[in-house]
């Protein structure tokens, strides 16, 4: 026997064993099958909110497919494994629970703060990449930032700041005639306090604000109508801090009262889908609706969006463009740079790091995206638009 050999077949050995232990020690990359990265996503699927995540889950999966095409990242092909919370907490920490058991490399594209809320102390607990979730809370956004929770979009506290300073430096509305019809929870909590903060710069008292709202998971809103309308003429516009059904049903039965009102919404409420349930009213209904984005128009002429709406035509075939596929085809394209710039055998440490190395990254949406330390949110670019009677969006400008 040639003893050379067999010992350099032992070191061979020995470091393999090494290296995979490290692996195992320091969060490793994922594998399903052979060569396959394997990333989780706790989202609604069905219920009342069901498209909010079916979107982000459509724009994920164009942008792992257009990845996988070209060979993977390192040659490793990236697997999504979904799970429906139904935007319910409870179920969310099951499904957080279930993930980590899989070794998946990352959470990604995660729906609702309510539940963000849950998936965030689990992943800072576990020592697992959260990245990407559609929240604007601000428990994702503590500063110094968590090193394991990763945002693409802006704050619910930036979009609501964008609305106040139009409602009331463009369209003149006095800070008094401002109510917030807010969903029941974190998340509306948070779109409330949003408000109430950019209304201070005006000196405007918070505790005066007419709030109204609704539980959540349900579209029950006639008690919110009806506080609307006992305020009488004293409210002109409405900051609408919901999802797409509950917001749809309150603009219908205040538009059916006749009341002469702005109704502006931050993104979270799925632009796309609330434009769809108020068309479908009729063209009184949705003309006139305001909503900030975090992305631009899924119909501009930009390179990326032309790119993106090729892939989607392609991989998501009968699915039509729209905001929320939008972002999370660009939390896709986001999260494989970092996977890219982490090397050959990622780990979730390698990943942070890699991720924190991103500066001024160009994905042809005119806005740089950038991630560091003490920065984990990539973009703070707000869009404004508006809708005509048919649901179509064009832009505002909201300074």
């Amino acid at each position: 026997m040639n003893h050379r050999r067999w010992r350099s077949g032992l070191r061979l050995v020995a470091l393999m064993a090494a290296l995979l232990a490290a692996l195992g020690a320091t969060g490793a990359w994922a594998q399903g099958a052979e060569g396959e990265v394997t990333l989780g996503m706790s989202a609604p699927f069905t219920g009342v909110a069901k498209e909010l995540g079916l979107q982000l889950r459509n724009g994920l999966e164009v942008a792992f497919a257009v990845a996988n095409e070209a060979g993977g990242v390192h040659g490793r092909r990236l697997r999504l494994l979904p799970y429906d919370d139904r935007a319910d907490p409870a179920r969310t920490l099951i499904a957080m629970n279930e993930l980590k058991k899989k070794s998946v490399l990352a959470v990604i594209g995660s729906v609702s703060t309510s539940t963000a809320e849950i998936a965030v102390s689990f992943a800072n607990e576990k020592r697992l990449l959260f990245f990407g979730a559609l929240s604007g809370a601000g428990v994702l956004r503590n500063d110094p930032p968590d090193r394991h929770v990763f945002n693409f979009r802006p704050s619910c506290a930036e979009e609501t700041a964008a609305i106040i300073r139009y409602l009331v430096d463009v369209r003149r509305i006095d800070v008094a005639n401002i109510a917030v019809f807010a969903q029941d929870d974190s998340f509306g909590e948070s779109g409330f306090d949003g408000v109430a903060k950019a209304l201070r710069r005006y000196r405007s008292d918070a505790g005066r604000i007419l709030r109204v709202g609704y539980k959540r998971n349900t579209a029950e809103v006639d008690e919110a109508v009806k506080a609307i309308k006992r305020a009488g003429g004293r409210v002109k516009a409405v900051v609408l801090v919901a999802t797409y059904k509950p917001a749809a049903r309150f603009i219908e039965k205040l538009r059916d009262a006749g009341a002469d009102l702005i109704f502006a919404s931050v993104s979270l409420v799925g632009p796309n889908e609330l434009a769809e349930e108020l068309s479908q009213l009729g063209p009184s209904y949705a003309d006139g609706v305001i909503v900030t984005q975090v992305v631009p128009n899924p119909s501009a002429q930009a390179s990326a969006i032309i790119k993106y709406r090729e892939q989607l035509k392609r991989f998501a075939p009968g699915e039509n463009p729209g905001f929320l596929s939008l972002e999370g085809w660009l939390v896709g394209r986001l999260f494989i740079e970092g996977l890219d710039r982490a090397g050959l055998a990622p780990t979730t440490d390698t990943v942070i790091d890699a991720l924190e190395s991103i500066h001024g990254l160009d994905l042809g949406i005119g806005v740089p995206l950038t991630f560091g330390p003490s920065e984990h949110q990539a973009s703070h670019k707000i869009w404004g638009t508006v809708m005509d009677g048919k649901g179509a969006f064009s832009a505002i400008d909201l300074e």
